[in-house]
């Protein structure tokens, strides 16, 4: 007997929660005398919110209230920043948040004892895995190709009877290609109208490809496909836990009833609506954070690096066996970035001091990402 299972009387969890692997945050920087340190490690946005909402959260007084549960005024002008009905909208503690109550409500464990199926792209967000065991579903994971891309035609191949979620994150993270507006249709249309297509957008706001699909003209089109977003990215909010799901009507109907109650703040429902009154500013401060990726991914491909399209506020380094010594270097001269055991090196674009440091060690080291 273990010596937690001794402190717990011998209490056990679900056999599922010990074949899970464990998320993985992203680590903070080590000091280094005489350098400046950075987190590159968690897509973070390295800009604050905008003035207005750092105004708007340090008015908030109302603590002792629960919070609206629907988050109407949030909805509301989420209704009119994206031209969709208010009631196509169920908020979440995060997109991670959203996507937790669309599993609750699509897939778990059945009456007959089998599981349903989930399938996404591997490798993709860390969380997914996590998320679909926990909700009593089958993870199906299809490996990307070999520039960081969704294989859609793997994917939909891999769709049995017990399909009943899939998930799209675009752009893809940690990789960071999209999945266009083309293939992404075709997909839909080569898929059972009874399975949920899942638009995981976190980094939307980041995205320049002109060929990109748009998670909203997806979902006006067909009824079973369900748009993810968060506040956490490009509006810098991301300790304040908020973003949402968009679906028609066949699909939100169930989704709030899977919503967990209370789950976005009166404060994280202000900052947010604040920050979508002064869109403005944040996409200038999103611009400026694609013109750093710009210039990191130009001077990658400088140095004769191979890396996949970025489309998000992060590159991916195919480093194989040498990312933990890459991420190593890195925490050498304060950045921390986040090695995914011996698949890569995920690095978010920072300040341009920490992105230009990063571009100096990537100067000196002699182990280039593989082309694959």
């Amino acid at each position: 007997m273990t010596s937690s299972e001794t402190m717990a009387g011998g209490v056990r969890p679900r056999p599922v929660v010990d074949r899970l692997p464990r998320y993985a945050a992203g680590k903070p920087p080590v000091a280094v005398d005489g350098l400046a340190s950075y987190k590159l490690s968690s897509n973070e946005n390295p800009l604050p919110p905008i003035p207005a909402v750092v105004e708007a959260i340090a008015a908030q007084t109302d603590f002792n209230r629960y919070p609206d549960p629907l988050s109407t005024k949030l909805r509301t002008a989420l209704a009119d920043f994206l031209e969709v009905p208010a009631e196509d909208i169920v908020t979440g503690a995060g997109s991670l948040g959203a996507l937790n109550q669309l599993l609750a409500a699509f897939a778990g464990q059945n009456d007959d004892g089998k599981a349903d199926e989930v399938i996404y792209a591997w490798r993709s967000f860390e969380a997914y895995p996590i998320c679909v065991g926990l909700s009593g579903a089958h993870s199906v994971r299809i490996p990307l190709t070999p520039d960081g891309r969704h294989d859609l035609d793997a994917m939909a191949a891999a769709v049995t009877v017990r399909t009943k979620v899939i998930l799209l994150c675009t752009p893809n993270n940690p990789t960071g290609p999209v999945v266009t507006a083309e293939e992404t249709e075709r997909f839909i249309n080569g898929v059972p109208s009874d399975v949920v297509v899942v638009i995981d957008e976190a980094y939307q706001e980041f995205v320049r490809a002109e060929d990109a699909v748009d998670g909203i003209r997806m979902y006006r089109k067909y009824p079973n496909v369900v748009v993810l977003r968060t506040f956490s990215k490009a509006h810098g909010l991301a300790g304040l836990r908020v973003g949402y799901s968009v679906s028609q009507p066949g699909l939100t109907q169930y989704l709030r009833v899977a919503a967990t109650p209370f789950a976005v703040s009166q404060i994280a429902e202000q900052a947010a609506v604040v920050s979508l009154q002064n869109f403005d500013q944040v996409v200038e401060r999103v611009q400026s954070l694609v013109d750093e990726r710009d210039r990191v991914t130009a001077g990658l491909r400088d140095l004769g690096w191979f890396i996949p399209e970025a489309e998000g506020n992060f590159v991916w380094l195919d480093l194989g066996e040498n990312s933990a010594e890459f991420a190593q270097l890195a925490g050498e001269r304060a950045l921390s970035v986040r090695a995914f055991g011996t698949e890569g090196v995920r690095v978010s674009i920072g300040e341009p001091e920490a992105n230009s440091r990063f571009l100096e060690l990537c100067a000196i080291y002699t182990k280039p990402p593989r082309r694959s």
